[in-house]
């Protein structure tokens, strides 16, 4: 079947349909980063090869939660084995309940305000804010994929702190505290765990767009400076065990790679669906 164009001559119509501009393509490619880009016949494909033909949106959520589930398992073992047998040893148990009491033994006004800076830097008031603004922007720009990975980031180290303190009990130390929460679980610190789901976890997004080199360096530097001014801070103030702020590493540090396999599954559904409709 052919068409008349301006110029008066006689086209196929297939040819027209295929210039037609799809507006979900740039939403789609435009923006993601390449940090979420897959490799061919890597772990993302090998993972969607086993869901068969999901919609991109669903083959992420079925990547996160079953990253989630990996991660709180292996959370939960290790927080066990920590608590019931690395600590079962008197000398190391000794040791990780010296340092929090000799900070308590030797708070000043000054520390302690910076104490509250640090733990704030990771807290309950600066993490929401700065997750909601970032996805705010990321979706107003129609970056769904980047707004989903921030906001998943920390919301798979939440799930994983949430459920390793349910099984896995271990009281704060025995010094006056500078916070009163209601939950009494010194294993592991969440805030030690969110600090770098956060901050690392978008060091990450920024440096993939860069070229390697000294541009990256700054980011970096914030990025792996915060975790131990966080930690140091919530051993100050009495709320966790250096063994406790050790363990929040891991967590924090999984749930970013979770959620860039998730994103990177994603992606591979969308240039399937894109293979096909092109076609």
């Amino acid at each position: 079947m052919t068409v008349e164009v301006e110029s008066g001559f006689a086209r196929p119509l297939s040819d027209v349909v295929e210039r037609e501009p799809v507006d979900w393509e740039p939403v789609a490619n435009a923006h993601d980063p390449p940090l979420f880009e897959p490799r061919e016949g890597g772990a993302a494909e090998r993972f969607l090869d086993l869901l068969g033909d999901r919609h991109p949106v669903v083959a992420f959520l079925i990547a996160v939660v079953s990253g989630y589930v990996a991660l709180a398992v292996l959370s939960i073992a290790l927080g066990l084995l920590v608590t019931h047998g690395l600590l079962a040893v008197d000398a190391i148990q000794r040791v990780d309940e010296r340092f929090p009491r000799w900070l308590a033994a030797h708070r000043t006004e000054t520390w302690t305000d910076a104490s509250w800076v640090g733990t704030e830097l990771s807290g309950g008031y600066l993490i929401p804010a700065a997750l909601a603004l970032a996805a705010a922007v990321m979706m107003v720009r129609r970056c769904w994929l980047i707004a989903a990975y921030v906001v998943f980031a920390v919301g798979v180290e939440s799930a994983t702190y949430r459920a390793t303190t349910l099984l896995v009990e271990r009281g704060r130390p025995d010094v006056e505290r500078l916070e009163s929460l209601p939950a009494d679980a010194s294993y592991p610190s969440g805030h030690v765990a969110a600090s770098i789901a956060l901050y690392s976890g978008l060091a990450l997004l920024v440096t993939s767009r860069l070229a390697p080199g000294r541009t990256r360096v700054p980011f970096w530097v914030v990025a792996i400076a915060i975790p131990p001014i966080v930690a140091l801070s919530r051993i100050y103030r009495g709320m966790h065990h250096p063994i406790d702020v050790l363990a929040g590493v891991p967590i924090g540090i999984a749930a970013v790679v979770v959620v860039v396999f998730a994103c990177r599954v994603a992606r591979a559904a969308v240039g399937r669906r894109e293979a096909v409709e092109a076609v």
